[in-house]
């Protein structure tokens, strides 16, 4: 006759919750409490999803190396080998879930001319001050280029502004040659608030994807590109 014992044991093991499967999908769950499946992208937490993996790969290491600065992203992947970072940032670019309503930010209250002025900046950039067209770099759809350059389209403006303030006080930084800390530096702070503004305003489509090339070399040599002019080899990220 079963003991009370033997019937404790069993309910116990009852209870006893599953083991997690260790899934790539299962490690990335922390990622997923600020950067979740439904892509909120506000001023802090950018939508990562269906982003290049070579920009995303690059980013990871930034965090872990230095460039960039986030306790929380800095404390996640500090220990993690290139190899792991890979894995997470191929598994990221493959996710293409349904864009969420961005984020109302600053670039709501922008006027006609500030949005004249920085789509003139995204589609031709400003040749007196030697600021090429974003266009020139990111696609001309803004969905990003292979393998390493993101899209723009889908962040709000508050976060464009703070990444373009990080580039400028170099708390941002990539591989030199840093050809967006150098963009950042001849941008002043109205056409950043004008870029971001237009870049906020324009809506994303679900079914783009980064375009495999561009139509013609990159305007400035930039170290996080392979292959772009006098740009060596690849590392930092845009």
């Amino acid at each position: 006759m079963p003991t009370f014992a033997a019937f404790s044991i069993a309910a116990a093991l009852a209870a006893a919750p599953a083991a997690a499967p260790d899934t790539l999908e299962q490690r990335v769950a922390a990622c997923l409490a600020c950067h979740s499946v439904k892509e909120r992208g506000d001023a802090y937490f950018p939508r990562i999803a269906g982003k290049p993996a070579g920009y995303l790969y690059n980013q990871l290491r930034n965090f872990r190396d230095g460039r960039r600065h986030y306790p929380m992203m800095t404390y996640m992947v500090s220990p993690l080998p290139d190899a792991y970072l890979r894995e997470i940032a191929d598994y990221f670019a493959a996710q293409h879930p349904p864009y969420a309503q961005a984020a109302a930010g600053s670039g709501s209250n922008a006027g006609a001319a500030q949005l004249a002025r920085g789509e003139a900046l995204v589609r031709q950039g400003d040749a007196a001050k030697k600021i090429p067209a974003c266009v020139a770099c990111h696609g001309a759809a803004l969905a990003g280029v292979e393998p390493a350059t993101p899209g723009l389209l889908g962040l709000p403006s508050d976060y464009i502004n703070a990444q373009f303030g990080n580039w400028k006080n170099r708390t941002r930084r990539a591989a030199a040659p840093d050809c967006m800390a150098d963009i950042a530096a001849r941008l002043s702070e109205a056409d950043v608030a004008a870029v971001s503004a237009w870049l906020s305003r324009q809506p994303p489509d679900a079914n783009a994807r980064p375009a495999t090339s561009l139509p013609a070399p990159l305007p400035l040599a930039c170290g996080s590109v392979p292959a772009s002019p006098a740009s060596g080899a690849a590392g930092g990220a845009q």
